[in-house]
């Protein structure tokens, strides 16, 4: 069952994407626009690749959908302690409107190109320049480092990114989150889960060629760990999901830290001024939201950490989990999953969960599938996006709005909030014409 699961959210459907553009470009047009523009090494996240002979593609309108709340929305990364046990994360929140700021590149480095391709057993140098030329001018749609405004305390979203992913690929949803009020921490997991991520070395001067180098000369990668022939898989990915729980408790440390006014020691050289973040925060109101990996590491968490007063799990991956994790689990939980990727054995571990619990829900998006969550759906094409299931029948706005939407009506009912998110209450019960309560799945076969 796993198979099936792996291959959708790694992406490894993507090779077949790639080889089917170059038969595909004269009718589809060019996937994306294209505008590299190589920057400052030091800041990675204003750093887009660039391959020269790909530079001047003509352009098209695919771009990851502006949030819809109120507030503008900043964003910036965060790295505590340069070793492999810190904690980093992308942090989005609410920001001061601005006429003119920088957006940053959706793939911050060219590293995570080549753990795409590791992650889909593909060469490097030709999954670099695919990934380049179909992504490498997306941007996120927030605010580089602008400063913090918020009238109001905020609540606190900790997210858990799924299998192959890393920090930047759900911006859809967490830009929402910050346009509506919340601070959200997007954590990078360092469990070899993320297709990859990064640390800094120690200082070693005999590696110190220049200042604008030495940060990148210090920056040692961490790659997808790939299941070898004949291991056993639960094993690792219950290290793993225990490893990410504990990442996103220390990243909520961090934060309790930063709003208490401790200094912060941030690694990477950013302009944000983290004074401003003191007193911002309402910890009494602090959810955990996950995809896929991310959908597991938010029970494990919960059952780790009662400072998260409730969770959001996005098509949940439950294999990772050990059944004596679910009775430790006390808050309201809601399932939000896609149509098109679950199965009787994972549904009826959710089932669990929520027969314990009246204050957990589950509902399904029709005309969805497993990627209807992540970047990637807005930025295929139709065509390609429905062949290699990167996105449903289902118009992708439609679904994020809708899982959006449910989740903030269910993050003001368990967190308390005093917000008009209880507009959406109706869709927490499955009461829309793109969702049904519950699942699409058939309980009644035995899973296999």
């Amino acid at each position: 069952m796993y198979f099936r699961c792996s291959v959708i959210t790694s992406l490894g459907c993507l090779y077949c994407c790639f080889k089917a553009c170059k038969s595909l470009q004269t009718d589809c047009g060019n996937i994306f626009a294209v505008d590299f523009e190589p920057r400052h090494i030091p800041d990675p996240r204003r750093y887009t690749p660039s391959l020269s002979a790909m530079g001047n593609t003509s352009c098209n309108n695919l771009v990851i959908p502006p949030p819809q709340g109120p507030r503008a929305v900043g964003c910036t990364d965060l790295m505590m302690d340069h070793t492999v046990q810190g904690s980093f994360f992308r942090l989005y929140y609410p920001c001061q409107k601005m006429d003119t700021a920088e957006m940053p590149a959706w793939i911050p480095n060219i590293e995570y190109f080549n753990g795409l391709a590791d992650f889909m057993k593909i060469n490097r140098t030709f999954g670099e320049g695919i990934f380049n030329f179909l992504f490498g001018s997306v941007k996120i749609p927030a605010h580089l480092d602008a400063p913090f405004h918020s009238n109001e305390k905020c609540p606190v979203i900790i997210f858990s990114h799924g299998l192959g992913a890393f920090r930047t690929l759900y911006s859809a949803i967490c830009t929402e989150l910050a346009s509506r009020g919340f601070i959200v921490a997007s954590v990078e997991h360092r469990d070899e889960s993320a297709s990859a991520t990064y640390y800094f070395g120690e200082k070693d001067e005999s590696r110190h060629a220049s200042n604008a180098s030495f940060l990148d000369d210090l920056r040692e990668w961490i790659y997808i760990r790939l299941l070898q022939a004949g291991e056993q898989e639960f094993p690792i990915r219950n290290q793993q999901v225990i490893q990410r729980a504990d990442e996103c408790i220390r990243a909520l440390n961090r934060l309790v830290d930063i709003n208490s006014g401790l200094p912060v020691q941030n690694v990477l050289q950013t302009q944000f001024d983290w004074t401003t973040l003191q007193n911002s925060m309402d910890l009494s109101k602090v959810a955990v939201i996950g995809h896929s990996f991310g959908g597991g590491t938010v029970l494990e968490a919960l059952a780790k950490e009662t400072q998260f007063k409730c969770g959001v799990a996005l098509d949940a991956w439950m294999l990772p989990l050990k059944d004596d994790t679910f009775p430790g689990i006390k808050q309201p939980i809601f399932f939000i999953n896609s149509w098109g990727f679950q199965w009787a054995e994972n549904v009826k571990r959710i089932e669990t969960l929520l027969a314990a619990d009246a204050r957990r829900k589950m509902i399904t998006i029709r005309g969805t599938v497993h990627q209807s969550f992540p970047d990637f759906t807005f930025v295929t094409r139709e065509c390609i996006g429905k062949l290699m299931r990167l996105r449903g029948d289902l118009d992708p706005k439609i679904a994020i709005n809708l899982s959006n939407e449910a989740t903030l009506a269910f993050l003001q009912r368990y967190l308390g909030l005093k917000k008009d998110f209880n507009q959406w209450d109706r869709l927490i019960d499955g009461e829309d014409e793109n969702l049904i309560p519950g699942t699409n799945v058939p309980l009644l076969q035995s899973a296999m």
